[in-house]
């Protein structure tokens, strides 16, 4: 088996084009960038570089700690910390690369210079539904697992596999893993293990990036985690769903750091039968509450997003906001799971 083309070769056509035709280029992905932004954004920095591009990655806020091992993270520029040198680059580019989200509100702060900037935009994304008008070209596959994979796919068919690194090679695996769950979602398509054996040629070690991202905790973060799920966590098993949630205090008391709570909204679905689990978050800097969605199996996290939370995402990991305060977002996901009960209980119906 063989990986099929990406892109048509109109397409490609005009994506050579534009590469060839650019020389300062930016990178920017979605605010709180994860694994997948991180990883692919690297990525395709390293090979825009190997074609002689002057590149520079910027987010729009700061990634979770447990991403700092990443080969490039360290020459990420944070927007939000260094505006003015950050405004000038997006400024100067030619080209600014649009990495793991749809549409520019998920740059927040960030937007308006890219709104207001000359260069021509390229998207490269596999979320739903991408916000019109928001690139020159446009890359959108959103039944691709990530954007990494994506990142992985446009370097093969451009020729950049033979010269991809070690070290980029790691960051697309990252990506990978980290939007799938650890390939336990989102990673049915067999190309996707190609892939995989191809960037093990590249001599990456999965099983020390796994342990980066999943088994480098704290001991705060540890003891988070079991107060989470024993004091925040509310299961309404009639529906076959879970709540959890914290507050600022409980940020504060267990000293929480950026990416504290990774993964923890995938902790509810361990349960026998269950096929849905909410997490909500009082976000440090602004009053809203952060929602994350997961699921299994066809429910459809997404749609709940986008109907109750203000948001979006994939079928079964979706995310959103709402305003302050706590109970009220608590109420809200309640009637969320209450009017999707007949999805809950499909075979009931």
């Amino acid at each position: 088996m063989t990986l099929r083309p990406l892109l048509t070769d109109s397409v490609k056509t005009q994506l050579m084009q534009l590469l060839r035709e650019s020389h300062h280029i930016v990178i920017c992905a979605h605010r709180s960038p994860d694994g997948d932004a991180i990883g692919s954004s690297t990525a395709w920095a390293d090979y825009l570089r190997t074609l002689g591009k002057e590149v520079s990655v910027i987010m729009p806020t700061p990634a979770p700690d447990f991403l700092r091992w990443m080969p490039g993270f360290s020459s990420i520029l944070h927007y939000n910390e260094r505006r003015k040198s950050c405004d000038a680059l997006i400024c100067a580019a030619d080209l600014v690369c649009c990495l793991d989200f749809n549409a520019l509100s998920r740059l927040q702060e960030m937007a308006p210079a890219l709104q207001a900037a000359k260069a021509k935009r390229l998207l490269i994304d596999h979320h739903l539904d991408p916000e019109e008008g928001i690139a020159d070209v446009m890359i959108s596959r959103p039944k691709a697992s990530s954007t990494s994979e994506l990142v992985f796919r446009l370097t093969y068919e451009l020729g950049g596999f033979d010269a991809m690194t070690r070290s980029t090679a790691a960051c697309i695996y990252c990506g990978m893993m980290t939007d799938t769950g650890a390939f336990t979602y989102a990673s049915a398509n067999p190309e996707i293990y190609i892939i995989i054996a191809m960037l093990l040629t590249k001599r990456i070690n999965k099983d020390k990036i796994y342990r980066n991202v999943y088994n480098t905790q704290s001991e705060e973060r540890l003891r988070f985690t079991g107060y989470m799920l024993y004091e925040r966590m509310k299961f309404y098993a009639s529906h076959r769903a879970s709540i959890l949630y914290f507050t600022r205090e409980d940020i504060k008391r267990f000293k929480y750091k950026r990416g504290d709570s990774e993964g923890l909204v995938n902790m509810p679905l361990q349960v026998r039968g269950m096929r849905l689990s909410i997490s909500l978050r009082e976000d440090t800097e602004r009053d809203i509450i952060r929602v994350s969605l997961r699921s299994v199996d066809d429910f459809p996290c997404n749609k709940m997003a986008e109907e109750y939370f203000h948001g979006g995402g994939h079928l079964n990991a979706a995310g959103g906001e709402l305003p302050f305060p706590m109970s009220e977002a608590i109420k809200t996901a309640e009637k969320a799971i209450e009017d999707y009960k007949a999805l809950l209980w499909p075979e009931q119906q």
